[in-house]
């Protein structure tokens, strides 16, 4: 089935920004609703944005409004979270995943059934 690739994290200064990339391969990407999740050490793993494949629907976590966006490209089969005035809080291993469930949005990590390996978000002061 898909296979999901994050890249994009790195460090990056509190009130920097980064641009996480998920590429997909093996099937194309409009087949799919995607979603963003980040885990941070001693925490557990929370929503962040996720997107329908047609309809083009967002959603949000509230920490999340207003500084971050999530966008897909179906035609190069990838997906991104621009993230803009990063905060120490926003620190973790950022993963993408993948619902069946092509334009409906979900905010739980149950709801997905394909996910990438993470890529880590560092942010320093």
């Amino acid at each position: 089935q898909v296979q999901l690739v994050e890249s994009g994290g790195g460090l990056v200064q509190a009130g920097g920004s980064l641009r996480l990339s998920c590429a997909a391969s093996r099937r194309p990407l409009s087949i799919y609703s995607m979603g963003w999740f980040r885990q941070a050490p001693g925490k557990e793993r929370e929503f962040v944005a996720a997107i329908t494949s047609d309809s083009g629907t967002t959603s949000y976590a509230d920490s999340m409004k207003g500084r971050f966006t999530i966008s897909r490209d179906n035609a190069k089969n990838t997906m991104y979270l621009q993230m803009n005035n990063l905060k120490i809080e926003d620190a973790g291993v950022y993963s993408c995943a993948a619902s069946p469930n092509r334009d409906y949005i979900a905010r739980s990590p149950a709801a997905y059934r394909y996910w990438g390996q993470g890529t880590q978000v560092t942010v320093s002061s």
